[in-house]
């Protein structure tokens, strides 16, 4: 019987440990370094996880939206990896600073030069992005992912309301609300005021430390001019009483 529960114990433990072991899926997004606003500019990071245990990721392939499409898109150059960015032409022109735009990214492609991503790790790719639609509250970006033993993983499902989450779903970003000060290279009178008036604040609250450090420089030379004062009349009076007590002694 012992030998049994023993033997039963086992198993549930090795199994624990193959289900802690095996690597959890995870799919390739997209999140911003900080708050992506509607009508702004943000940096943006596509997450790139490496899912396979016998192969390294050596192509990325990011997808920009057509129904919202984005006047720049910069990539951060990363140490490994040759970057491509693709442009094409628009059927429609959007106005962008009150310049008319005709092409915009549509695909920027990531090209290990060396080991890539390799087993157990993933990859950040950074994008400087804008201006960000003022009529959309998400985009979404497919993305390619291809492998050194030349496997190809498409994220490109684009998630239903409602429904659950595809096999391969498609990176999204969600966009904020705009918001004064969200625009790329502004900014606000309220903060420039704002600004002005700490630095005002801040002068003030110097100057009364000062005052308060002369007057209590003033309190403590008064305080030492009352001591001395004080001494001086002692000795004096001590010196009066000793002069008093040798005139009696030697009469």
């Amino acid at each position: 019987m012992k030998v049994s529960r023993l033997a039963a114990a086992t198993a549930v433990a090795g199994l624990a440990v193959l289900g802690l072991s095996s690597p959890a899926l995870a799919h390739v997004s997209v999140q911003a370094e900080g708050t992506a606003a509607k009508g702004g500019y943000a940096v943006v990071d596509f997450k790139v996880p490496n899912e396979r245990d016998d192969a390294r990721t050596s192509k990325v392939e990011v997808n920009f939206p057509t129904d919202h499409p984005l006047a720049s898109a910069m990539p951060e150059p990363i140490s490994g990896w040759k970057i491509q960015v693709t442009k094409a032409k628009l059927d429609k022109p959007i106005e962008v600073h009150g310049q008319q735009i005709s092409e915009a990214v549509s695909k920027i492609t990531w090209t290990a030069t060396g080991k890539g991503i390799e087993v157990g790790f993933f990859q950040k790719f950074p994008v400087s992005v804008g201006a960000l639609p003022e009529d959309a509250d998400a985009l979404v970006f497919k993305a390619v992912q291809t492998y050194s033993d030349k496997e190809v993983v498409r994220w490109i499902e684009v998630q239903e309301d409602g429904a659950e989450e595809p096999e391969n779903p498609a990176p999204v970003l969600t966009l904020a609300a705009a918001s004064e000060g969200d625009h790329h290279g502004t900014s606000t009178a309220e903060e420039v005021s704002d600004k002005s008036s700490d630095g005002a604040e801040a002068t003030a609250s110097t100057t009364e430390a000062s005052a308060g450090s002369s007057d209590g420089t003033d309190t403590t030379a008064r305080v030492l001019g009352v001591v001395g004062i004080v001494v001086g009349a002692a000795g004096v009076a001590y010196g009066v009483l000793a002069g008093r007590r040798r005139t009696t002694s030697d009469a």
